[in-house]
């Protein structure tokens, strides 16, 4: 490993945070840290992940799509941020695609992903 990936893998554990397996499909709820005035609150944020970019490095993020009141809102999140307090998995998506753009473009029942039901958790082979 080169002496970048070490330093980023130093960072990521630093900061103890536990990032569960999802992928592009997956329906996540993601608890964002807002800040008020003085006061901090988490506000969830539930929508289809659309894309990751950026793989396990410090500077991964993923952008979430939701649906809000008939209009399409996305929203980027740093993976390792510290602003962001949860990431859940509602449920998993069954798709072919690493960046699902093309739903930007869609509505309805096509713009439905159908749900995966035979997910295993990925296991650690470096152990």
């Amino acid at each position: 490993m080169n002496l970048i990936a070490e330093l980023e893998a130093e960072q990521i554990a630093s900061l103890g945070k536990d990032i569960p397996d999802f992928k592009a499909g997956d329906t996540v709820r993601v608890g964002y840290k807002v800040t008020e005035g003085s006061r901090t609150r988490v506000q969830n944020y539930e929508g289809v992940c659309i894309s990751r970019k950026g793989g396990q490095s410090i500077g991964a993020s993923f952008t979430v799509r939701k649906i809000s009141f008939g209009e399409g809102v996305e929203r980027v999140f740093p993976l390792y941020s510290t602003n962001v307090e949860s990431i859940t998995v509602v449920r998993r998506g069954k798709v072919r695609r690493a960046k699902l753009y093309y739903l930007r473009d869609r509505r309805g029942k096509s713009a439905r992903i159908a749900e995966k039901t035979n997910y295993r958790p990925k296991t650690d082979a470096k152990a």
